[in-house]
């Protein structure tokens, strides 16, 4: 995640300063993802409803990260969590809540503490952080009556000067698509813990891809367009092939370095994109 911050600084520098927009939130996990896909998505914690929530696959967060993205390098000096799920005073404490987590970007990171109570909790960053991913991850819990049970977020809201960058006009965006909720995100190709090659996949309907060699005499390459979601393929808009259908084929693997999604985008695509795609670095 920090090389392609990195990346981004350099390739495109004019945007820096410009209006944030939120991408993404993508998680490595999250409960009954297989069954009922819609109830404990991501995306649930940027709609600003108490009446959605993200919940852990398990009753151990620990190894589970939260990525939120940006269009552009977006500086945050504050962010609200609502933690637990928030249906109810009863659902609040059905679920474990988080105690304890851990925001990063690029450059920097900040422990947040949370008080076990329902509601928004505003923690002002200091020194502010800025890049273009964000990830979140659950440090501490406080415990549910039943230790069986998931650690639950019900919100994250994110804010640059005074202003938020995500609440409930987001959600009509954020209703579940199976075709399209599992690509939103930012997937990795090249050497495993290198990628060279970044595409990234926007709820408000474009991508961005991104080469980055690591032989300083070679060219890098870098454009961003639009896309369609249709039933089982995409409609791209590719620079100098105007718009394409596209196939996105999307695996899980179990490496043994841990559980991976991996994606390759079939179709008359330009060589740089046709790659094998993972979820992470």
């Amino acid at each position: 995640m920090n090389h392609l911050s990195c990346i981004f600084l350099i390739l495109f520098p004019t945007l820096v300063g410009a209006t944030p927009q939120i991408g993404y939130a993508q998680a490595t996990g999250y409960y009954k993802q297989d069954t009922q896909p819609t109830v404990y998505q991501p995306a649930h914690l940027l709609d600003g409803r108490e009446s959605t929530s993200w919940c852990s696959p398990g009753a151990d967060p620990f190894e589970e990260t939260l990525m939120f993205g940006f269009k552009g390098v977006t500086t945050i000096d504050e962010i609200r969590i609502y933690t637990g799920n928030g249906v109810d005073d009863s659902t609040f404490q059905e679920f474990s809540r988080a105690k304890k987590l851990v925001i990063r970007a690029a450059h920097g990171a900040q422990t947040l503490s949370m008080k076990d109570q329902r509601g928004l909790q505003a923690i002002a960053l200091r020194p502010p952080l800025t890049g273009i991913e964000f990830t979140l991850e659950i440090l501490d819990q406080y415990p549910a009556q039943d230790p069986s049970m998931p650690v639950c977020l019900t919100d994250v809201v994110f804010y640059s000067e005074g202003k938020p960058l995500n609440g409930p006009w987001l959600t009509q965006k954020l209703k579940y698509d199976p075709n399209l909720t599992p690509l939103l995100g930012t997937w990795f190709a090249g050497p495993d813990g290198a990628a060279d090659r970044f595409l990234s996949f926007f709820l408000d309907g474009t991508y961005r891809f991104t080469y980055e060699p690591y032989d300083p005499n070679a060219k890098g390459i870098s454009f961003a367009g639009s896309y369609q979601a249709l039933s089982s393929n995409l409609l791209m808009e590719i620079p100098g092939k105007g718009r394409i259908a596209v196939t996105p084929l999307q695996e899980r693997t179990e490496p043994s370095s841990g559980s991976r999604r991996t994606l390759v985008l079939e179709g008359d695509v330009p060589e740089e994109i046709w790659q094998l795609y993972r979820d992470h670095l």
